[in-house]
């Protein structure tokens, strides 16, 4: 299948929202709560929309999901790209063409795509500051065979949660990479 017939098979965002049972308070949280600077508002006025397009890889239990789409939407809305969300566990298929380090089915996966539903740019699942400062967490995990690895992994776990509802830099570093990419397209 091609992407733009990913595309119009996806959920719209209100479909996508409502049919929520994981997350749907905390994604609507960081929504209501994020709002894009002056800056980034600025930036996109630099980068080419007209006629874009967005496939948002998803499944509603996602944590990077729950924090990344609010802003995602923020940007489009900014920006009129229009939105669509396949559910990843479902269309295998597509997910396998966006691994993450060519083996992991990582989400959320944002495919930028043209009128015509020509790939112009992939993003995800982390922001890049957002992924370093994971990995320096999961680095200062006991190891797993540890009998406290997985009450130390739990409250890792729970500090990306808070951080993820909470902390507005969070969403900014978020939106920052998003901006950068759409800039990358030429």
């Amino acid at each position: 299948m091609k992407l733009q017939q990913w595309f119009e098979k996806g959920l719209t965002t209100k479909q996508y929202i409502d049919g929520m049972q994981t997350h749907k308070e905390n994604l609507q949280k960081v929504y209501e709560s994020f709002k894009l600077s002056d800056a980034n508002k600025e930036e996109l006025l630099t980068v080419q929309t007209t006629g874009m397009k967005v496939i948002v890889l998803t499944e509603d239990w996602c944590g990077d999901a729950m924090v990344n789409i609010p802003v995602l939407l923020r940007i489009a809305e900014e920006t009129n790209i229009d939105v669509r969300f396949i559910l990843r566990d479902s269309n295998l298929e597509l997910m396998d063409q966006y691994l993450t380090n060519g083996t992991a089915r990582s989400i959320p996966i944002f495919i930028f795509i043209d009128d015509k539903g020509n790939e112009l740019a992939v993003w995800g699942p982390r922001a890049a500051k957002i992924q370093q400062h994971f990995d320096e967490l999961k680095a200062q995990l006991p190891s797993e065979d540890a009998p406290d690895f997985k009450e130390k992994q739990l409250a890792m776990f729970e500090e990306f949660v808070s951080k993820f509802t909470e902390d507005y830099a969070t969403w900014q570093i978020i939106a920052d990479s998003m901006i950068e990419k759409l800039k990358e397209i030429k």
